[in-house]
């Protein structure tokens, strides 16, 4: 068994309101260090794979398939293997 810890952010090309709405109100708050933000998405998958190479492929399936959008979505992970 693995967990997938799986971390999705807009492409460095893509505009990201979220993420200047947050550091133009970090501003206001008298934050003014903050010199960017980017908001994204954070997931953990438990999967039930006996091979860590076959989780990196199902997991990488899952991003490119339905977790992410590739044209204006990076994506990365890490597999922890869990002991049961």
């Amino acid at each position: 068994m693995f967990l997938a810890r799986i971390y999705i952010t807009p492409k460095s090309t893509v505009n990201d309101p979220q993420g200047l709405t947050v550091e133009n109100s970090l501003h206001a708050l008298g934050f003014e260090c903050v010199e960017g933000v980017t908001i994204g998405k954070y997931m953990e998958i438990h999967l039930v794979e006996k091979r860590e190479k076959d989780a990196v492929k199902t997991i990488n399936a899952m991003c490119v398939k339905l977790l992410s959008n590739p044209v204006i979505e990076d994506f990365r992970f890490e597999l922890e293997k869990l002991v049961k």
